[in-house]
């Protein structure tokens, strides 16, 4: 915060946090300051700052106040983010924006009709196509989007499951409902539950539920494996859509453009 409050008296009143930098203000999990990214209207006549990215562009109504500075709202930060970061990143945010309640899919889609010539706005409009409320965490979006990106289905998040008999038995993060296929991202927080999430394991298999697990080692560096082991697990079970073969998962992961795409919007994968 110290740096913020630094950077905004280094520029006129009517500026505002935009971007990233925005994204954190209001509350996501991201990097603020590399670089710091600000917006300031045509009619200012600002130039950059040192340490400080600066947009120009008009604001309208799209400047609220949040931990007592001038920062874009939501929607607008999402469009910043949007035309700035690759599709899965830019998806990341929206992810996370939605799943803390900041906004709605149809709030976003409303704003996004009536501001048609935005920066970003194009960009944007694909992400809203992708975006999923219920994701719980930055590596599980990207899971979810290098699925979808290298050509496979889009499974459910979250998804309660229930045995034969109606217990409860596991909310996995990604589920393939009518192929009763369960991925799920082993990150942190899976480290410091093992106990408890291999008896859910358990549970899901007793249920006929198959699981595969994947690190962020698996997503960030060895894509062509992940979506070849679920497609593997996708094709037993008759799986039909089209032109989709596990002998064509590395042509659809290089066409992707996920192959070897580094810089999480992020940082540090959870």
């Amino acid at each position: 915060m110290t740096r913020l409050e630094a950077s905004r008296k280094r520029l006129p009143a009517v500026a505002a946090f935009s971007g990233l930098t925005a994204a954190w203000l209001h509350g996501i999990d991201v990097a603020p300051c590399d670089p710091i990214e600000m917006t300031a209207p045509k009619s200012a006549g600002v130039s950059g700052r040192s340490g400080i990215a600066v947009r120009r562009s008009d604001l309208g109504r799209d400047v609220v106040i949040v931990r007592g500075l001038r920062a874009v709202s939501v929607p607008r930060m999402l469009a910043d983010v949007a035309g700035r970061l690759s599709l899965t990143e830019a998806v990341v945010v929206a992810d996370a924006a939605l799943h803390k309640r900041l906004l709605t899919l149809d709030t976003l889609s409303t704003w996004v009709a009536l501001n048609p010539r935005l920066h970003g706005i194009r960009a944007l409009r694909r992400v809203l196509t992708l975006a999923e409320p219920a994701a719980e965490s930055p590596m599980e979006s990207r899971l979810r989007m290098l699925l979808v990106l290298g050509g496979l289905p889009r499974p459910k998040a979250q998804v309660p499951i229930h045995d034969e008999t109606g217990r409860f038995v596991g909310r996995p993060d990604l589920y393939y409902e009518s192929h009763r296929l369960a991925i799920e991202y082993d990150g942190d927080v899976h480290r410091r539950t093992l106990v408890e999430d291999n008896r859910r394991q358990n549970r899901l298999i007793n249920a006929d539920v198959r699981l595969l697990r994947f690190t962020a080692s698996d997503v960030l560096s060895n894509p062509g494996s992940v979506l070849t082991q679920v497609a593997h697990a996708l094709v037993p079970a008759q799986i039909r859509f089209p032109g989709i073969s596990t002998a064509k998962v590395p042509a659809l992961l290089a066409r992707s453009g996920l192959l070897g795409r580094r810089g999480p919007a992020a940082g540090v994968p959870r």
